[in-house]
């Protein structure tokens, strides 16, 4: 495994925490099971002109979704309400 260093904001760390201890995980544990879901949301394009990616802004709510295409509609949705 690779070892990094984030920075995350407040609020968004008291959650991890929460669905950390609620489901007796570690907040790396729940960290890497966010991160698969958002890569399977966004799969690997192949397309040559394709824009450089950019991290979408977080979300305002508390998203309880567990389908990875559905996470992507949802990010997409609040980028364009934005």
């Amino acid at each position: 495994m690779i070892r990094t260093q984030i920075q995350i904001p407040e609020p968004l760390y008291r959650e991890v925490q929460r669905v950390a201890r609620e489901h007796e995980w570690s907040i790396a544990e729940v960290l890497r099971r966010g991160a698969e879901v958002v890569t399977r949301a966004y799969p690997a394009s192949n397309k040559n002109n394709a824009k450089a990616w950019r991290l979408p802004p977080p979300l305002g709510s508390k998203l309880r979704i567990f389908d990875p295409e559905a996470v992507r509609d949802a990010i997409q949705a609040d980028a364009e309400a934005r």
